[in-house]
């Protein structure tokens, strides 16, 4: 079965074996940020409602559960804002109630945190992951580009308010990007809201795969040691790159490669390592089947510090 809203294993740096959960068509999301490694955002909104259907995701997970090993982790995230999803929450707890030893995660902007049925969705999560990238408005504005209808202070009043009734674990995510948001006034706004919410942990991420804008760059060792100097929270670390022992294997047909080399970089940009390791199949196939999209110009190859990266080319976007 070839699945259209769940995808992976992938390998994340943060959890392990993570089975991903796509809720919104590709690029749907109340920010357009300059680094997100899906692309520019095409549907920028605040809207919430049923995307995806409560139908279709159950569907598929329970396919995915009767052939497969379970994950570490169930994760929603993908190529748009999960929390516009309005049956998140009845997912979340049809997967508590279906296999409740998989943990769940929710990767989110944390833009509608102030809106109580998106708290009360994500409560049943062992797992929130909030960004937070931006304090002041204009920081804010230049780096995420938000739906008119966001305000940054009532974003970081509602993460408050959600981190006050979670009982999970919350690990809030600053990326940072020279230039943008690693000034001294800045940063020092973003330790006075990181106190204030009070998180599980502090993770300090920069740019890996190519983000909306080529000419960004990621922030060095040193740059990000220091943010994480000024930062000062308790329990505040920089995320560490991918576990490279960890292996998945799920089985994929030779005559299906190319449509999962296309699905897996369309959510996520991918070296050929990253690609090596999700799809578990052998090098030369994988480098035939890059040339071939690479030829018909349905994918392409950009350099960053950790290698090139693939990704799709925009007009072939599903």
């Amino acid at each position: 079965m070839q699945y259209k809203y769940i995808f992976g294993p992938i390998l994340s740096r943060r959890l392990g074996i993570s089975l991903g959960i796509d809720l919104v068509p590709h690029k749907t999301c109340s920010l357009d940020c300059v680094y997100c490694e899906c692309g520019k955002t095409t549907d920028l909104t605040c809207e919430q409602k049923e995307y995806v259907t409560f139908k279709d995701i159950t569907k598929e997970l329970d396919h995915f559960w009767a052939h497969n090993d379970d994950p570490d982790y169930i994760t929603f995230s993908g190529s748009g804002e999960p929390t516009l999803n309005n049956k998140l929450g009845q997912v979340i707890e049809y997967i508590k109630s279906s296999k409740p030893y998989i943990k769940t995660a929710v990767l989110t902007n944390s833009t509608l945190f102030q809106d109580l049925a998106v708290r009360q969705a994500l409560l049943e999560a062992d797992l929130v992951i909030p960004s937070l990238d931006a304090v002041s408005r204009k920081s804010f504005i230049k780096i995420n580009r938000p739906d008119k209808a966001l305000d940054i202070n009532g974003i970081i009043d509602g993460i408050k308010t959600f981190a006050s009734e979670y009982k999970g674990k919350i690990w809030l995510e600053v990326l940072i990007l020279p230039g943008f948001n690693d000034h001294d006034s800045e940063l020092q706004l973003l330790k006075e809201a990181i106190q204030k919410i009070n998180p599980d942990l502090v993770q300090i991420n920069t740019l890996d795969r190519p983000g909306t804008m080529s000419d960004i760059e990621p922030a060095s060792k040193n740059e990000l040691e220091r943010v994480k100097n000024i930062l000062g929270f308790d329990n505040i670390e920089i995320v560490a790159k991918i576990n490279e022992n960890i292996k998945v294997k799920p089985e994929i047909k030779e005559k299906d490669i190319k449509a999962a080399i296309i699905k897996t970089i369309n959510r996520r940009p991918c070296t050929k390592q990253d690609l090596l390791q999700v799809l578990g199949v052998e090098t030369d196939i994988l480098e035939k089947y890059i040339a071939i999209l690479e030829q018909k110009k349905i994918i392409v190859g950009k350099f960053r510090e950790r290698g090139v990266f693939y990704q799709t080319i925009k007009e072939n976007n599903p």
